[in-house]
């Protein structure tokens, strides 16, 4: 049977193309089988690793979206922190002003009053000193009055009319 497919195809178009039947059959067959092996053995191997990166790619691709959710969750977390750090700082930096100002004005409050105190003390130790002058000054004028008086009298007097008289001169140099 062979043969006469041999001789019907060397008559007819494929034979004047210089093709055989047979020949054709056993390459198609071939064909087929070597389609069969590799698809047994080398595509569906190639096809798993195949699919195999494409579900690693899609993983990869979700933890990624992921992150960028992750990483704009941590941003505005970030944010709030620093405001709220912020915030803080400027409280602190308020309370410690209103310390300061309250420091300031203690510290010149206790000042002016130990100015005022050594004001005061100086004024009491001028109002002595100016006394205890005074009564140095009346003494000195009262031994000038006493040797003035002697000297025009030429005689002493006793101790008691020496106190009269320069009272008596005191009192006329008060008024």
């Amino acid at each position: 049977m062979l043969s006469s497919f041999t001789q019907f195809g060397s008559s007819s178009g494929l034979g004047a193309l210089g093709l055989s039947l047979s020949s054709f059959l056993i390459q198609l067959i071939t064909f087929v089988i070597a389609i069969l092996i590799l698809k047994r053995f080398a595509f569906k191997p190639i096809m798993k690793i195949l699919k195999e990166r494409q579900e690693t790619i899609e993983r990869g691709v979700k933890l990624g979206e992921q992150m960028v959710q992750e990483k704009k969750v941590l941003d505005d977390k970030v944010e709030a922190e620093l405001h709220k750090a912020r915030t803080r700082a400027d409280e602190i930096i308020a309370e410690a002003e209103q310390t300061a100002k309250v420091t300031i004005q203690d510290a010149e409050s206790k000042a002016r009053e130990k100015a005022e105190l050594i004001v005061k003390s100086a004024e009491e130790q001028i109002a002595q000193e100016t006394s205890q002058a005074r009564q140095k000054l009346e003494k000195d004028i009262a031994e000038l009055v006493a040797e003035a008086t002697e000297a025009l009298l030429k005689e002493k007097v006793d101790i008691k009319k020496d106190s009269e008289l320069i009272d008596r001169v005191l009192k006329e140099q008060r008024a």
